[in-house]
């Protein structure tokens, strides 16, 4: 099946609109595709008139071009209609938005639409999802504009079973500037599966990060899915929920998946090199970090700080994460002491964590990072700043973020996210390198990197 149309169509067809409820979902996603993305849409419903002034299309044969991507958004009885319209028009995919198949025991309506697609080598999205979001290219979900919170274009695809939650991921992406490159609803995931979205973004170029939430898998579907993560050559992210009895139960009435047994999918992922995220928030800094670093690393970091409390908490962080803080020896220490300021040069504590103390520059800061990023032992650098010290500028993130881009050598930050703090945050984001609002969080990160590779 071929899958682009879908994702980069050049002309849609929305079926199910309203002439007289203006809130329909099948309107929301007419009224977007019409005004604010770039391919050509037709309304479509069986009594024709007129929406906005454009001609409704009484059928999908009427509409004069070859259509791309429809949009279904019918009652489920009426699908199966639409989905053979669909296929005798040409058409080159869809999304079924409908709800009422499997999630609530119409399996055999459901099947009805897999077989007739597999019959025609059809690919459709869904049903009961939102279908497919692409940055300045498509949005199929049924969500006011103004609602909707939008991540600028990235190299993230994240596929997820739950509409909502996917939703909720892209307002937590866009707040820590992580850029998607497409987003994908299944839902029921009738016909397309993670599988399918797997083998087809290990080969789109825009994408250099896959994510996938998963509620649960068909019975061996799971071996298969972990086999071809492990295969990909791009990084590829999990949060899987149904991990506890009742978990599992709603799992099945939510999209009538199998969740099977936690506890040995986790175990085999991270056997694999795959990294599980064990919730959204570590879901959107893994994705962050190895949009920009994926290729992992063995798991020795150096933590770079001015506040000797910060360091000590980061080595227990990173203890609790399975990875090493090497001291440096009395030599490394020599050569980067002569490199700082004269005035912290003796109360400076370098062994690793390195206390540049609350007297250090941006300066300080710059050429301790790159003496520490140039050892042979340190993997990644964790920098912890705290910007309110008098020595810290603005300018010290694109700093850095230079330094790393000459060192090629990966480089994390925490700054607390805190608006008067924007332009010394943006000085890393806007030059890709991740950044993150806690300690925590940051040595997740470098964590991340750790488990991106077979073991």
């Amino acid at each position: 099946m071929n899958f682009k149309p879908m994702f980069a169509p050049k002309t849609m067809a929305v079926v199910g609109v309203s002439l007289g409820n203006h809130r329909h979902p099948a309107n929301v996603i007419y009224n977007k595709a019409l005004h604010r993305y770039p391919a050509t849409v037709y309304p479509v419903n069986p009594r024709g008139g007129r929406l906005q002034g454009n001609r409704v299309f009484q059928n999908l044969s009427e509409i004069p071009d070859k259509v791309d991507l429809v949009v279904i958004a019918v009652r489920a009885g009426q699908v199966p209609g639409v989905l053979a319209a669909c296929i005798e028009a040409g058409a080159g995919g869809a999304t079924i938005i409908s709800g009422g198949f499997a999630e609530v025991g119409r399996h055999d309506l459901q099947q009805q639409l897999v077989e007739m697609a597999r019959a025609a080598d059809f690919p459709f999205i869904g049903p009961n999802c939102l279908g497919i979001y692409v940055p300045e290219v498509v949005d199929t979900f049924f969500l006011p504009a103004e609602r909707l919170v939008r991540p600028e274009s990235g190299k993230v695809a994240f596929v997820s079973q739950s509409g909502g939650v996917l939703v909720d991921q892209m307002v937590k992406f866009a707040g820590e500037g992580v850029g998607l490159a497409l987003a994908v609803s299944i839902g029921n995931k009738a016909l397309i599966r993670e599988i399918d979205l797997l083998n087809y973004l290990a080969d789109d170029p825009k994408t250099g990060v896959i994510a996938f939430y998963i509620e649960g898998f068909a019975k061996g579907e799971g071996r298969r899915f972990v086999r071809l993560a492990r295969e990909c050559p791009k990084p590829v992210v999990v949060l899987k929920s149904g991990k506890s009895a009742g978990g599992r139960r709603a799992a099945s009435s939510h999209t009538a998946s199998v969740a099977g047994d936690y506890r040995v999918f986790s175990a085999v992922l991270a056997q694999h090199g795959i990294v599980e995220a064990v919730n959204e928030y570590q879901l959107v800094s893994c994705c962050e970090v190895l949009s920009a670093y994926p290729r992992g690393i063995s798991g020795r970091v150096g933590i770079l700080t001015g506040s000797g409390g910060h360091g000590v908490l980061s080595v227990d962080v990173c203890a609790a994460h399975g990875l090493t803080v090497p001291e440096l020896s009395a030599e490394e220490q020599e050569r980067l002491r002569s490199r700082l300021a004269g005035n912290i040069r003796q109360i400076a504590s370098l062994k690793n964590p390195i206390d540049l103390t609350g007297s250090a520059t941006d300066d300080d800061f710059v050429e301790a990072a790159a003496g520490l990023s140039g050892l042979e032992q340190i993997e990644c650098v964790i920098i912890l700043l705290l910007p309110y010290s008098p020595g810290i500028t603005s300018d010290l993130g694109a700093r850095l973020s230079e330094l790393c881009r000459r060192q090629k050598k990966p480089l994390v930050a925490y700054v607390p996210h805190v608006e008067r703090y924007r332009m010394l945050i943006e000085g890393f984001e806007l030059n890709g390198i991740p950044v993150s609002p806690s300690i925590e969080g940051a040595i997740e990160m470098a964590d991340a990197m750790r488990r991106c590779q077979p073991c």
